[in-house]
């Protein structure tokens, strides 16, 4: 990296940090304007948005960039600023018996300056919720972009400059160079979205700071069918949730987890579903493209190897396209999968989805937990018991319970990882809380008994102990 990327980026830090000095503790109405302004950031440019973000996509749905960035963002935005003052509202807590008149309370205080790194599968929305905590809480962030997405990067470079003028907010573009150095600047707190690979330098390099780190991973979401839920329906639901943004989303699911004797019938009705959905491939602007070669390459590495081992590989391409050139990769559903292939070890992040057959629900769970902690879990069953097992002995970051991809969608549900998939979670009050210090205030009474435990220590206090004690 150039002396003068590192340089700026330096410079933001400083004026991110004297503009907090200068204003340690926004007031509610200074916290709701600046929502105010994020939002028309988001709304007032909903064209250019989809056009940018399309653009670093090559085909990139703009219905869907509407559904899955925009209005999230939106909603986001209006929820914090609906139960701000509810949120900075000191928590009363209670008081010891023995300390009382004294009162005790929690009082959440702005961090300072917060680091937030954007990943390129959702480079607006995963831009924008990390920023409406942030500024709920008070503080001023600074924003790194992915370098695979540098025309969205640069759009909300020039758009904070416009809505964000005075140092509040500043977006840094670059390539891995850069986000190295900004997750190396002494933040107050530092979330990142990415990798686990990733995730692990950024831990790293955030620990010489001792900056308090919030990880948003990925990993292997399952997606497991009861015996109690129609089978049909299931797989209509999870290849909808798989092709979604072609799949190139955090908590897709990744692999489907099926009774074995209905391996077939899910197979079938996933295919049918995809086809119905995507009649074509090649030109269909409702299915987005694959972000850029390497993932591509990545892509038909797990395919093609998935198939020399032994795996059954349905394509679904209703139109029988060559997609050579059009960024895209059709929809596949892999039969015969076992551990050896890498497409049953490594994220897929794309259109292809394993079905593991199971014979018993012990089997099932025991699947999901010798593996890495997923960052979702899914649940397709009607048998509340069977649900509540499910919920009870696997470990993961959010749960959809027949229904995939939603939860993330809830404003009032923290969202997070666990073990590989991450650490920390945030959304709604749990992001306002995590970029909050949550401090411990203690308020002692102009009357109080505290001098009878001072010394010199005697009989009185040996008595007074001892009464506590009993």
């Amino acid at each position: 990296m150039d002396r003068l990327a590192a340089s700026r980026l330096d410079a933001d830090f400083a004026r991110q940090r004297a503009a907090f000095a200068r204003e340690p503790f926004p007031d509610l109405a200074t916290r709701r304007e600046r929502l105010d302004r994020l939002a028309r950031l988001v709304r007032d440019h909903e064209p250019e948005w989809a056009q940018a973000i399309g653009q670093d996509f090559g085909a990139r749905s703009a219905h869907e960039t509407q559904l899955l960035e925009l209005f999230p963002s939106i909603e986001g935005i209006g929820h914090a600023r609906r139960h701000l003052r509810r949120w900075m509202r000191p928590q009363r807590r209670s008081t010891g018996l023995w300390f009382r008149p004294a009162r005790s309370r929690v009082l959440c205080q702005p961090l300072g300056v917060v680091g937030i790194v954007v990943p390129w599968n959702y480079p607006l929305y995963l831009a924008i919720g990390p920023l409406t905590a942030a500024l709920a809480a008070g503080n001023r962030a600074m924003v790194k972009m992915s370098e695979t997405t540098p025309v969205t990067g640069a759009l909300l470079a020039r758009l904070v400059e416009h809505h964000f003028p005075d140092g509040e907010i500043s977006v840094a573009n670059g390539g891995p160079e850069v986000a190295q150095a900004f997750c190396a600047l002494p933040f107050d707190h530092l979330l990142f979205t990415g990798s686990t690979a990733i995730g692990r330098h950024v831990l790293h390099a955030a620990a010489d700071n001792l900056t308090p780190v919030t990880l948003e991973l990925g990993g292997k979401s399952p997606a497991l069918v009861g015996r109690g839920f129609p089978v049909e329906e299931a797989a209509g639901r999870i290849i909808y949730g798989k092709c979604l943004n072609a799949g190139q989303t955090c908590i897709a699911p990744d692999y489907a987890l099926v009774p074995e004797e209905s391996v077939p019938a899910f197979v079938e009705a996933a295919r049918r579903t995809a086809a119905g959905l995507y009649p074509s491939l090649a030109r269909n602007p409702d299915y987005t493209a694959i972000v850029d070669e390497r993932h591509r390459e990545r892509l038909a590495r797990l395919l093609g190897d998935a198939r020399t081992r032994g795996a059954t590989v349905i394509e679904v391409n209703p139109a029988a396209e060559s997609l050579d050139g059009m960024g895209k990769i059709a929809p596949a559903l892999l039969t015969g999968v076992d551990d050896s292939m890498a497409v049953m070890r490594e994220e897929i992040f794309g259109p292809l989805l394993p079905v593991v057959a199971y014979r018993t629900l012990d089997e099932a769970i025991a699947y999901v937990n010798e593996r890495p902690r997923p960052l979702a879990l899914y649940v397709f069953e009607h048998d509340g018991r069977a649900v509540d097992r499910v919920l009870r002995e696997t470990v993961s970051g959010g749960v959809g319970v027949n229904e995939t991809i939603l939860h993330i969608a809830q404003d009032d549900l923290p969202f997070g990882g666990v073990g590989a998939s991450g650490m920390g979670e945030y959304h709604g009050r749990d992001g306002f809380e995590t970029f909050s210090k949550r401090k411990a205030v203690f308020h002692q009474s102009r009357l109080n008994g505290l001098k009878l435990f001072r010394a010199p220590y005697g009989r009185r206090f040996e008595a007074l102990v001892r009464f506590l004690l009993r």
